[in-house]
């Protein structure tokens, strides 16, 4: 039997089969291009998409645990309800599926509500899943290299209530020490969820500062405007997602998205460690754009 890894290509698909390797498991990875694929000795890429559902059929005939994580597109609702679905018809005995923090609670963002949908189905079904919860993407602040070094901006509009972002790599450890749980266990294991989530409550006033300490020069927020921040996703962005992510960033500077100390202990648990901190990051990110 072998764990089948959906968005294999992305982000956080790519921290996952990193952090499976050397497991001694057979991994499968979902991708639409499997020959321009350059996984790793010992992954498997497999033809498919979750837009796609007789490939998505195809692609979890022998699969026993699944990591579910569905793209941001419009229809990414449908796309997760039917790879569940599938995955109960192949009788797959662990998921681990990738949802958001706050999910339950920011009820007008879509893609919040979609994945908290997700969820109901997983409890109403009482499918074998851990549901991993992550908060905004430290590594998303890597798009913020042009403002910061060009203009001294840091311009993600985060608002002053404070966000628990999380990095990337603790995402993809986490995924995977819950995927190898659950396909050695001999068993069905209970459901299981994690709040993914780092040690501070980050304000855009705390952000300025780790960067203005990792870049040696002052760096100033670029406020809190919406418009602007939908103005510019909408250029690399459909309109949809644009205005989607508007909303989310609306909620974080409404309400915050700060993780409690339990939630965070948790992770570190789970981790065996503390979760990485955003100023690690700045610092490690600084020193990468200064030695380009």
């Amino acid at each position: 039997m072998a764990i089948l890894v959906t968005g294999s290509t992305g982000v956080v698909g790519k921290q996952v089969l990193a952090h499976l390797e050397g497991s001694g498991l057979e991994v499968r990875a979902l991708t639409r291009t499997p020959e321009q694929s350059r996984f790793a000795d010992g992954i498997a890429a497999v033809k498919g998409d979750l837009s796609d559902v007789d490939a998505v059929r195809r692609a979890m005939s022998g699969v026993s645990t699944l990591f579910l994580l569905a793209p941001n597109a419009a229809d990414e609702l449908t796309q997760a309800l039917q790879a569940l679905s599938v995955a109960r018809e192949m009788d797959v005995k662990g998921i681990v599926y990738l949802s958001v923090f706050k999910g339950a609670e920011y009820v007008d963002v879509p893609h919040f509500t979609g994945k908290h949908t997700v969820e109901r189905m997983i409890e109403h079904c009482d499918l074998p899943a851990t549901i991993l919860r992550p908060a905004y993407f430290i590594q998303n602040d890597v798009r913020q290299k042009e403002p910061l070094l060009t203009h001294g901006v840091y311009g993600m509009p985060i608002g002053s209530q404070g966000i628990s972002m999380v990095d990337v790599r603790d995402i993809g450890e986490a995924a995977a020490r819950e995927l190898v749980r659950r396909e050695r266990a001999a068993s069905r294991l209970p459901r299981e969820s994690f709040e993914l989530v780092g040690p501070d409550a980050l304000t855009a006033h705390a952000v300025v500062e780790i960067w203005t300490e990792a870049l040696g020069r002052t760096i100033q927020y670029g406020g809190d405007d919406l418009d602007l921040l939908e103005q510019r996703l909408r250029s690399a962005a459909p309109a949809w997602l644009a205005y989607d992510m508007r909303l989310m960033m609306a909620r974080y500077q409404q309400d915050g998205a700060v993780a409690s100390k339990d939630e965070v202990g948790r992770l570190a648990t789970l981790l065996g460690r503390q979760p990485r901190s955003y100023r690690d990051f700045a610092l490690a990110t600084a020193s990468t754009w200064a030695s380009a």
